[in-house]
């Protein structure tokens, strides 16, 4: 009997099966990527429409994104980040505790699966760029309380190249972070906003990929 003829029955079938699973996994992927680059949105309708996911209590009030009390339960763009990119946003708060929220390099389901930055965290006592754990030892830190105020809108501007990833907060440098070991690619090539409890507000988001002129 030849070697062909020893192949178990079914074989060819369940490579048929597995062929047609990772096709359909294939396209899923591509079907997800909901908002080609450069991207902006500037939230002027009443519905968030198919390029963003996420809980009920993520909403558009007035022409911008308002949600409270999401308890990490983030709003997900449904698009793929350029693996160097620039991700520009308004946000405020009007909570006294401050604690603006969003994800960034994170895997499109799952809080704290990319990095994460807080603006004004922990009752508006501490600022953030975490990797992975909000509450890691290894979270790049500002110590300074008071920092958001209630009612103010402050424009966000994220830059990562390569392995560091700058935070600006109205053209002035809040925070920077140094990755030996970056996270990007499939699993860590997605945006969102977040909130635990506070009132929170975003608006006017741009991304686009990075270049040489970035600072």
């Amino acid at each position: 009997m030849s070697v062909r003829e020893k192949r178990p029955r079914g074989c060819a079938s369940i490579g048929k099966v597995c062929l047609v699973g990772l096709l359909f996994l294939g396209c899923s992927r591509k079907e997800e990527n909901l908002a080609p680059m450069p991207f902006f949105d500037d939230f002027n309708r009443v519905e968030l429409g198919e390029r963003w996911s996420g809980d009920p209590v993520w909403r558009i009030q007035d022409g911008e994104i308002t949600v409270a009390g999401a308890q990490n339960r983030p709003l997900w763009l449904r698009a793929s980040l350029p693996d160097d990119a620039v991700i520009e946003m308004t946000a405020r708060s009007e909570s006294p505790d401050g604690d603006i929220k969003f994800e960034i390099f994170a895997n499109g389901r799952d809080h704290a699966s990319g990095y994460i930055l807080i603006f004004g965290g922990w009752k508006n006592s501490i600022s953030c760029i975490a990797r992975l754990d909000e509450h890691g030892a290894d979270r790049q830190e500002l110590a300074r309380p008071g920092l958001v105020e209630p009612g103010r809108s402050y424009r966000m501007k994220v830059v990562r190249r390569d392995k560091v990833i700058k935070w600006y907060v109205d053209d002035k440098l809040l925070l920077d972070y140094y990755d030996s070991e970056p996270l990007r690619g499939t699993g860590h090539d997605r945006f969102a906003f977040n909130d635990w409890a506070a009132r929170l507000f975003f608006d006017d988001v741009r991304i686009r990929a990075a270049t040489a002129q970035d600072p």
